[in-house]
């Protein structure tokens, strides 16, 4: 059976516009070029075994190293919230919120365990801090702000948006748990983490490391 001209045309066309996008069921994600084997360079791991190999052997040590203290990053976003993202922060792409690695060390003024995200208050100096301490820890502060972990490394959106799920996993189970955060209110307290600026003037830390004394 001979087809048509203009239907072979148009399925010339198709088949070239699906060769470049990904193979999701129901979805199309178009890949920039090189973009397939920078993910398959990567790995393709899936998100939880992505940072189950790096939680301890990258991410925790790229926060202890690279962070900030946070009174300073504090007064820079205060002064030029523009040029201490430039100079302090990390964005994960074009447009969004600038993520900081910090550190600090103050006293637990108080901490609010009936809000979800169990909000830890803390005074360094004279910055007032948060810090989540759960059950429920969101975002993606540590994601974007240890530098190295990209979009392109990932087979698609979902799978990056859950690197920062499982790291906020880990951050229950490997940070959180092993302090008694409902007896620190009056203690003094180190700790390394990530925060984004998606509010002026609010820092809400999420912990990579802490301690209680």
């Amino acid at each position: 059976m001979r087809i048509p001209v203009r239907r072979t045309a148009v399925l010339a066309l198709v088949a070239a516009l699906t060769a470049g996008c990904s193979k999701v069921p129901g979805v199309y994600v178009y890949e920039k070029d090189g973009q397939a084997a920078v993910a398959k360079a990567g790995g393709g791991a899936d998100p939880r075994s992505y940072v189950a190999e790096n939680w301890s052997a990258r991410i925790v040590p790229t926060v202890h190293d690279k962070a900030v203290d946070i009174a300073t990053v504090a007064e820079a976003i205060a002064n030029d919230p523009a040029a201490a993202g430039k100079r302090y922060g990390h964005q994960s792409g074009t447009g969004s919120p600038y993520a900081y690695l910090v550190k600090g060390s103050g006293t637990v003024t108080a901490i609010d365990t009936s809000v979800p995200t169990g909000p830890m208050t803390v005074i360094v100096g004279d910055t007032k801090v948060t810090i989540a301490t759960g059950p429920v820890i969101a975002g993606t502060a540590i994601r974007d702000a240890v530098g190295f972990i990209a979009f392109g490394d990932f087979t698609n959106q979902i799978d990056y948006a859950g690197v920062a799920n499982q790291i906020n996993a880990k951050v229950k189970t490997d940070v959180i748990a092993k302090v008694d955060v409902r007896a620190a209110k009056g203690k003094k307290v180190a700790f390394y983490g990530a925060f984004s600026s998606l509010s002026p003037g609010t820092m809400v830390v999420v912990p990579t490391e802490l301690s209680l004394s």
